[in-house]
């Protein structure tokens, strides 16, 4: 079977947005509980409701997959399962290493949905000594010492980080160097990658102040309704805008 070190996804190099990118997995989660409901065709509208998209903006996306549909039919679903998963590399084998076997490292070992999408939990990697040879989902942990041995022997090209901050830039400077070049970070920190090294960073922290931003917004709205008071609403709205750093951080895509 291909591995993800040999072949890398064509999404590039064919042209398409990142930010069309960033929406295929959401319109492949959608065709998969279709197909899995036996739905043979789709329309643009009810996949766009489904996926949360406007149809106009999925029928953009899909001319980048050379997929238009057919009028009065629709799109056929096990088709654009299959065009989507092979866009994005699903239809590969793609051997993951997770480093950090903490409460979260554990919760992603133990999740189910990698193995279904074409990612492989090659190897658990953890600093702690204790922690060598327990077996978490199944996969013995291994330690740090053995980290460059581990992504050669699998051919890992996708690591993920759950370590605590102060060890994450570490870490992610030794996957690096062991032939690494994606990296999911989970990890409360900012990492620095050198160019050809792509690095998606997942903060719920962050997410849920966001949606205290919007909540505290949504709650000055009311009390201004109610009192009448459109200024105070204004203002309230404004000072909400700033946040610590002069702006409120932006929302990771899906």
């Amino acid at each position: 079977m291909a591995t993800g070190r040999t072949h890398r996804p064509a999404t590039r190099s064919r042209g398409i947005p990142e930010a069309t990118v960033a929406r295929l997995p959401l319109y492949l989660r959608a065709l998969t509980a279709l197909s899995e409901r036996s739905v043979p065709t789709v329309s643009s509208e009810e996949l766009a409701a489904a996926a949360g998209v406007n149809s106009a903006k999925l029928r953009k996306d899909f001319s980048y997959l050379g997929s238009y549909g057919t009028r009065g039919v629709g799109y056929d679903v096990e088709y654009l399962v299959y065009q989507i998963s092979r866009e994005l590399g699903l239809t590969q084998d793609w051997p993951v290493v997770i480093v950090g076997i903490g409460n979260l490292g554990a919760a992603l070992a133990n999740y189910g949905g990698f193995a279904s999408r074409g990612f492989r939990v090659a190897a658990l990697i953890d600093a702690d000594p204790a922690m060598a040879g327990k077996p978490v989902a199944g996969i013995p942990v291994q330690h740090t010492d053995d980290l460059e041995k581990i992504i050669k022997d699998n051919g890992v090209s996708i690591g993920v980080i759950a370590t605590p901050a102060g060890a994450a830039q570490q870490v992610c400077d030794r996957l690096v160097a062991a032939g690494v070049t994606s990296i999911l970070n989970f990890a409360p920190t900012v990492l620095s990658v050198p160019d050809g090294v792509d690095v998606r960073k997942v903060d719920l922290s962050i997410e849920l102040q966001i949606l205290a931003f919007h909540e505290q917004r949504k709650a000055g709205e009311e009390t201004a309704a109610g009192d009448g008071a459109l200024p105070a609403a204004t203002t309230r709205e404004e000072s909400a805008d700033q946040g610590p750093d002069g702006d409120v951080p932006a929302v990771m895509p899906a």
